[in-house]
């Protein structure tokens, strides 16, 4: 076995890729099993850190960011929803669907590492967003979700009414940019290693192979 595999997941909420990397990156160490000891973190990253808190539609939203006409915007989406539905995830959003700012859901699950549920917590913002289309900017949602996931439902409400882990989220978002991550999902082995985008499992699986080989090799 390799030595500890850290793999910082550096990613938005509101990323359709990175629900679909994430389940990449899970198949593949489902696949690799014990040969490696690998532990997730996820790290903050906001697409969109300036969003107001009622969100802006997505075709609008695209269309300013990317210039995308509906048409594109339509096809891109159900691009999406086939690559999620490849990899067990239901993507049910519409040209109704909404962006919103995620910086509390991010604060969140910051809380939620140290209390040993920040997969969970991660897992279930992504299925209240781009299944059950719920806005993860709501703090009567994200309290409700906490506690869906085992978390102590008034604590997370103290949390988001307070503003606390705002500067532990905020300076962990500056490290990452600081070290040339500008697009999400972005994939940091052992500080040293990065895996870029949504890739499938075999494209994981190759990679996580060869760097624990790599590991192996220098031990």
């Amino acid at each position: 076995m390799a030595g500890p595999m850290k793999i910082d997941f550096v990613s938005d909420i509101s990323c359709p890729w990175c629900i679909i990397g994430l389940k990449g990156l899970e198949e593949a160490l489902d696949r690799i099993g014990d040969e490696v000891d690998a532990t997730i973190i996820f790290q903050p990253f906001e697409l969109n850190p300036a969003m107001p808190a009622e969100g802006q539609n997505i075709v609008e939203h695209i269309a300013q960011k990317y210039g995308s006409t509906p048409a594109q915007s339509a096809a891109n989406r159900e691009m999406i929803r086939a690559r999620a539905a490849d990899v067990g995830f239901t993507m049910n959003g519409s040209e109704q669907s909404r962006i919103y700012n995620t910086f509390d859901a991010h604060r969140l699950l910051h809380w939620a590492e140290e209390q040993g549920r920040q997969a969970a917590l991660k897992h279930a913002l992504f299925e209240a967003y781009f299944t059950k289309g719920e806005n993860p900017s709501d703090h009567a949602v994200l309290a409700r979700i906490a506690e869906e996931v085992g978390l102590d439902g008034d604590a997370a409400r103290e949390i988001l009414a307070s503003g606390r882990y705002a500067e532990e989220v905020r300076s962990a978002e500056k490290l990452w940019q600081s070290r040339g991550i500008s697009s999400v999902p972005a994939i940091v082995i052992n500080d040293r290693y990065l895996i870029s985008g949504g890739q499938p499992a075999d494209a994981f699986e190759q990679a996580l192979r060869d760097i624990a080989a790599e590991m192996q090799a220098a031990a």
